[in-house]
């Protein structure tokens, strides 16, 4: 059973990365949608309450075959949310993000890419204009660096087995011609090893502006989710690692799924 985390606060933000969670595990049988609300008042908490009992419908008007609800009140949002998500073996975490000047992005985009940073299951961000097509390519950006060790392949394939994507491997390489080495080579084939249950296709590309790299990347080829280890130190693909890099993470039109090594 998959178990996809799915925090509210009923803001614009949270209410929009809800629906299209809902229409992504629409008809998914393997799939619970658990809808978790943290308050800190009893007058907090029914309020909540029947919003998410709305919510709740709306995802099983959506097809979505299994639905509950969970309810904290106090606490540390990050560390309740990584706490559940440790005692029921979350498969993923879904939280939504704005762009930087909206007023809301100061709660709970925040939130979001602070558990992205402490929570050690994957998470996956919904940015506010993502529309719901599916998701039949996804990316994975890396460095070819050191893969058993820094990439989690099974915290990834878990999240893609619920829709089994192709899945496009692409490094950025500052240089403009990029060298595919030996060493390069050997760590392609324990990838493909690493995510065999899925189709796989390798890119390099040669360009100095990552952000600019992968924005293209992700057109052409109709990406509909990117995939990213920003844990990984060396990871020069890392999208939270800088501030340069972390723009995309508020700019990207698709979601964007962060696993940690």
């Amino acid at each position: 059973m998959h178990r996809v985390i799915i925090p509210v606060d009923f803001s614009e933000t949270s209410l929009n990365a809800a629906r299209y969670s809902a229409k992504m595990l629409s008809g998914k049988k393997d799939a619970l949608a658990i809808l978790y609300h943290n308050y800190e008042t009893m007058d907090d908490y029914d309020i909540g309450l029947n919003y998410q009992e709305s919510l709740k419908k709306e995802f099983l008007k959506f097809g979505v075959e299994a639905v509950e609800c969970e309810n904290e009140m106090g606490g540390d949002l990050i560390e309740n949310i990584s706490r559940l998500a440790h005692t029921i073996r979350a498969t993923l975490v879904v939280m939504g993000i704005t762009g930087k000047s909206a007023i809301r992005q100061a709660m709970f985009g925040s939130n979001t890419l602070k558990l992205v940073d402490k929570n050690l299951y994957p998470v996956m961000i919904i940015p506010p204009d993502a529309i719901y097509k599916g998701i039949n390519n996804a990316a994975f950006a890396t460095d070819f660096k050191k893969v058993e060790i820094t990439t989690p392949a099974d915290l990834i394939s878990s999240v893609l087995e619920m829709f089994n994507p192709m899945l496009h491997i692409v490094n950025v390489h500052k240089e403009n011609h990029v060298p595919v080495t030996e060493e390069v080579n050997k760590e392609k084939i324990k990838l493909q090893e690493m995510f065999s249950k899925f189709k796989t296709e390798f890119y390099f590309i040669g360009r100095n502006d990552f952000s600019e790299a992968l924005d293209t990347f992700v057109r052409d080829y109709d990406i509909d989710i990117l995939i990213t280890i920003p844990k990984h130190q060396s990871n020069s693909t890392s999208l939270f690692k800088t501030t340069h890099t972390k723009k995309l993470a508020y700019h990207s039109h698709i979601p964007i799924l962060a696993a940690h090594e």
